[in-house]
This record gives structure tokens, C-alpha cells and sequence, in this order.
């Protein structure tokens, strides 16, 4: 069984910063990717940041230089530290892991970020 908790969305003013965790509760398989993806209203999910094992990072445009993903492979945690928030980074976020010679995604229940004045 997988399970994944995340936690740190919030509401935040813009030029704000946030962190946020996912904690993944797995044994007997490797995590291959971890990432975040979010989605807004009346949009489509779209990719935010994923980091695979050994440290291949990809980031979107809309978030290089401001967000940075890591991992800590013995916590089986993902992290993604928000900078300079702005209102359009306003999203539920979700936290995604692929696991498993399959590659199969797991995903978390998303945790909502606003950015707001």
C-alpha cells in the first residue's frame, strides 16, 4: 500500500514564500520519480517540478528560478520551496511518485496553495 501526505499549502500574500512536503509511506520498491504537479481552476493539472532518483531535475518555465524541488531519499520525502509567489501560482498541488520497474504513479490528495492579497 502507498500512501502519500503532503502539507505546507497555505494562504499567502504575493512575493510570498512556502514549502511543501510529501511523505511517502512505502516499502519494497524503488521511488524513481517524485515531483509536484498542480492544477487551478478550469485549467488542466500541469507539471510544476520532478526530481528522479540520482537528481534529474525538470522544471517548468513558469516557476525556474523561483521554486526548487528536492528529495530526501531516506525520509522518502519530496520537498518544493515556493519563492516569489504570485497570484497565478495559485493551485491545488499534487504530489506525484513513480514506483516500480512499471514506473506506476501514485498521487497524493493535493493541498492548496493561494496567493493572494
Amino acid at each position: 500500500q502507498v500512501q502519500l501526505v503532503e502539507s505546507g499549502g497555505d494562504l499567502v500574500q504575493p512575493g510570498g514564500s512556502l514549502r511543501l512536503s510529501c511523505a511517502v509511506s512505502a516499502s519494497g520498491f524503488v521511488i524513481y520519480a517524485m515531483g509536484w504537479y498542480r492544477q487551478a481552476p478550469g485549467k488542466q493539472r500541469e507539471l510544476v517540478a520532478t526530481i528522479n532518483i540520482g537528481g534529474p531535475i525538470n522544471v517548468a518555465d513558469s516557476v525556474k528560478g523561483r521554486f526548487t524541488i528536492s528529495r530526501d531519499n531516506a525520509k522518502k520525502t519530496v520537498y518544493l520551496q515556493m519563492n516569489r509567489l504570485k497570484p497565478e501560482d495559485t493551485a491545488v498541488y499534487y504530489c506525484n511518485i513513480q514506483v516500480g520497474s512499471s514506473r506506476r504513479d501514485y498521487w497524493g490528495q493535493g493541498t492548496q496553495v493561494t496567493v493572494s492579497a
